[in-house]
């Protein structure tokens, strides 16, 4: 099981986000977020901020042209929708994460699945949201650290078995200061969360502290 590399610097927050659970804290720029998958596999719903100016929000598009790639990983910036960079991606243990796929529902569950009632990350983002006076107009396009959703050659795309092993991480560094947004996906219908949501661990620190 890989262990992610020590700390060095200050740490600010240290927290475990149970299976299907969900979290959410400022991180100020040039402090650094890293995200454990703690068992592996488990796919990791992903929204940012400007904490300034929330409406400067996290845009996967204009993420995804000026990244030129479909998948963040190691070195891309995630971009805000006034193409301000938001964060970094400076440490990564799966080199793939998903841009596209976007996240589940009760209404999606039930239109793919005719299965709901387990919980969805779009309801853990909407509870998530009141913390910080945001509403169901504030959500976005959002990332899935550690989900896997390849595109194949006609354009056919859905979640995968994740990348991800026991221990495996991506570290984000504050490009602003940005109200990080995290559901554990509790995802059962398709493998995004291994069929088994697992707990996350998420570290907030100063490098320079």
């Amino acid at each position: 099981m890989p262990t992610p590399p020590a700390i060095t610097g200050r740490i600010i927050e240290d927290t475990v986000i149970p299976a299907r659970g969900r979290w959410s804290a400022k991180v100020a720029k040039g402090h650094l977020l890293r995200i454990v998958d703690v068992e592996g596999k488990q796919g990791v719903d992903f929204l940012c901020y400007n904490a300034n100016d929330v409406d400067d929000r996290y845009a996967a598009a204009d993420t995804m042209k000026i990244n030129g790639n479909l998948f963040v990983g190691l070195g891309t910036t995630l971009y805000s929708i006034n193409c301000n960079p938001m964060m970094t991606v400076v440490a990564d243990r799966v080199g793939f994460h998903d841009t596209i796929g976007g996240c589940c529902s009760d209404a999606v569950n039930i239109k793919r699945y005719n299965n709901a009632g387990h919980g969805s990350c779009r309801a853990n983002f909407l509870a998530e949201f009141k913390k910080w006076g945001l509403t169901q107009k504030d959500y976005a396009a959002n990332v899935n650290f550690f989900a896997y959703v390849p595109i194949g050659p006609k354009g056919e795309m859905d979640f995968r078995d994740p990348l991800s092993e026991p221990g495996d991480h991506v570290d984000l560094r504050a490009d602003m200061d940005v109200i990080a947004i995290i559901s554990n996906c509790p995802q059962i219908n398709n493998p995004a969360a291994g069929f088994n949501p697992s707990p996350l661990q998420a570290v907030i620190w100063d490098p320079e502290g």
